[in-house]
């Protein structure tokens, strides 16, 4: 498992890449805790880099 800070686009790309290699892992096995890793770090970069604005009750349930 080579875990590494996602920081940029380009290590965004390749944390994708290979979170598609490991798809489907079995969870508690090194490829799927390395799977789970690559979500979290994913998550929080795009959350980061892209964050959402609080929802409108009102738009959403329309």
């Amino acid at each position: 498992m080579n875990i590494k800070p996602i920081l940029s686009e380009e290590d965004l790309s390749a944390a994708l890449a290979r979170m598609d290699q490991l798809w489907g892992a079995e969870i508690g096995t090194p490829e799927g805790n390395e799977l789970d890793a690559l979500a979290s770090l994913i998550e929080m970069y795009e959350a980061k880099l892209y964050p959402m604005p609080p929802a409108d009750p009102i738009q959403t349930i329309n």
